[in-house]
């Protein structure tokens, strides 16, 4: 088990360092070729689509041939996809820097499995742990991801972010490779499942299932609507490409770094109340946000919004285990990682949208509502595990 975590642990890696890589300069490809600049995040959006999108085939596919085949396959989309914005940026195609950030989303629709990869080599008392170091793996994207989005801009002296996704490439290679070592067991999928699994429509209406969605929605969509748009406000408010870099930076630690200790403290002190201490840090970043746009104020927002979708992400994956039987795992996945990546879709287009013809402060008041409510339905689980109907789903 704990050599399958690892390796997991070390491709969440290398997918987050490229996530933090398009972070850092997506946004700003976006703005600089576009005719028109409210189209800045369009491409994210649409990797983000394309993600979504993708999500249950994945899940379906992985079932009947394996997790692994499955990675691989992702990983040689991304390939594909990286080498495909290399050559958009070199002629300067927005529309084909689109279309290459829509492979890269398929890519990554098979990355959002690596988690529960690691719940499936776990035992239950070891789920919360191998879930939260697969996604610790973050970590050393919050070191190298910045990094290389900063350093490569010198690679190429004509074109400043084509190194970046030089950089992209290398990493989907290196992906593959690893790839290559994984063996997570597989089991064929069932001609019959067992008399006693229940219908997708039982499964989604369970509480613990639809709290477990809502938080990993909220958390993944706010901190998606609230990051991207960073790059652009940060220009705005004539902050270097380095101090952005740094935030950015700043923000993915804050994302992994405490996956070290999330999975004990979930152990600790219950997965309800981690959820709701993540929702607590998202309101803190917004505040903050609100209150100033000094290298300082976006430093620390980010960190924060980082730490609160850690918690509240972690948390809510968590919770998601409770809620299927190994049966039922593919389809509640599926489902589960469909309605996350539909709202960051939406929320990485309209990040763009609202920035350009509002503002940053717009932004951020927007974000906090949906944030609120999370806390609202957490207490609403709560009361209901304490006092569960007579005759529970």
């Amino acid at each position: 088990m704990k050599s399958q975590v690892t390796l997991l642990a070390l491709c969440q890696a290398l997918a987050m360092t490229t996530n933090t890589v398009l972070i850092t300069t997506a946004a700003l490809i976006g703005y600089a070729l576009a005719a028109d600049k409210a189209l800045a995040t369009l491409p994210l959006a649409i990797r983000q689509i394309v993600t979504m999108t993708v999500t249950i085939p994945a899940s379906v596919l992985m079932q009947r041939v394996g997790r692994r085949k499955g990675f691989l396959l992702g990983a040689l989309v991304g390939i594909a996809g990286a080498g495909l914005s290399i050559y958009s940026l070199t002629i300067a195609s927005y529309w084909l820097f689109a279309l290459s950030m829509a492979f890269l989303g398929l890519s990554n629709s098979f990355v959002g499995y690596y988690r529960f990869a690691a719940a499936d080599v776990a035992d239950e008392a070891s789920r919360s742990q191998a879930i939260s170091w697969v996604i610790a793996g973050g970590i050393i994207a919050a070191v190298l991801g910045p990094w290389l989005a900063s350093g490569s801009k010198s690679w190429f002296d004509s074109e400043i972010y084509i190194g970046a996704f030089v950089a992209v490439l290398v990493l989907q290679i290196l992906s593959a490779l690893l790839l290559c070592f994984l063996q997570i067991p597989h089991t064929p999928i069932r001609q019959k499942l067992a008399a006693s699994s229940r219908s997708l429509f039982e499964i989604v209406r369970q509480p613990k299932f639809c709290v477990a969605t809502f938080g990993s929605t909220i958390s993944y969509g706010v901190m998606a609507f609230v990051m991207t748009a960073t790059p652009l406000a940060m220009t705005a408010e004539s902050h270097s490409f380095s101090q952005s870099a740094t935030v950015i930076q700043w923000h993915v630690f804050g994302m992994f770094g405490p996956a070290l200790v999330t999975g004990w403290l979930i152990k600790r002190f219950g997965v309800l109340t981690i959820i709701s201490t993540g929702a607590a840090l998202l309101l803190s970043c917004m505040a903050l946000n609100l209150a100033g746009t000094s290298f300082w104020h976006f430093a620390i927002a980010l960190l924060l919004l980082g730490l609160g979708w850690n918690f509240m992400y972690v948390g809510s994956t968590t919770l998601l285990t409770e809620s299927y039987t190994p049966d039922e795992k593919a389809q509640a996945q599926a489902v589960h990682d469909f309605a996350v990546f539909g709202f960051v879709a939406i929320a990485t287009y309209f990040s763009g949208q609202i920035f350009y013809r509002f503002d940053w402060a717009m932004l951020n008041q927007i974000s906090w509502p949906l944030v609120l409510l999370t806390l609202i339905t957490v207490a609403w689980l709560r009361l209901w595990l304490r006092n569960p109907p007579a005759a529970q789903p």
